[in-house]
């Protein structure tokens, strides 16, 4: 059976492999916009494995950096390489994606959840100051200062109110 499963997998790499060569021979596309599916099919793979044999959850972490980043990868590819300088934090948020892939697909040990935790919210901050709306993050400072000014205007408001009526 798990032979099987082996040639299964091995099967469809090969046809992978073999379209993407195909596809660059005979199209305008060629394998400089293509090359990402390599790095991709790996990563599949290894989602695969785990899939194959659920107590194996550890090969959760190369495969969702590996997709991730060949995902990454393909739209630079087609969209311009230029992008990389705002979504570089995606390579991050890569590590954490398999962190929370760990988590929920395997033994949900909480101690992947820190580490996740720890690269999602500061890629997200990268990539958020990178991709130019940064340039605006002091307004949510200003935000959070008017609504704690605010909060506290209303509980203070309030307290007199009961206050008074007692």
């Amino acid at each position: 059976m798990q032979k099987q499963k082996g040639n299964l997998i091995w099967g469809i790499l090969l046809i992978v492999i073999g379209l993407v060569f195909f596809i660059g021979n005979i199209s305008r596309v060629s394998m400089d916009y293509l090359w990402p599916v390599f790095p991709l099919a790996v990563g599949i793979m290894f989602l695969v494995g785990y899939f194959n044999d659920r107590k194996n959850y550890g090969l959760l972490m190369p495969g969702s950096i590996l997709t991730v980043v060949s995902l990454l990868f393909f739209y630079c590819n087609f969209s311009g390489w230029w992008h990389m300088e705002y979504l570089w934090p995606i390579f991050i948020l890569a590590p954490a994606s398999g962190f929370f892939a760990m988590y929920f697909g395997g033994n949900k040990d909480q101690g992947l959840l820190i580490p996740g935790f720890i690269l999602a919210v500061v890629g997200c901050v990268f990539l958020f100051l990178s991709s130019g709306v940064g340039d605006f993050w002091p307004v949510f400072l200003i935000a959070a200062g008017i609504i704690m000014i605010v909060i506290q205007f209303l509980s203070d408001k309030k307290r007199n109110e009961n206050s008074d009526n007692k």
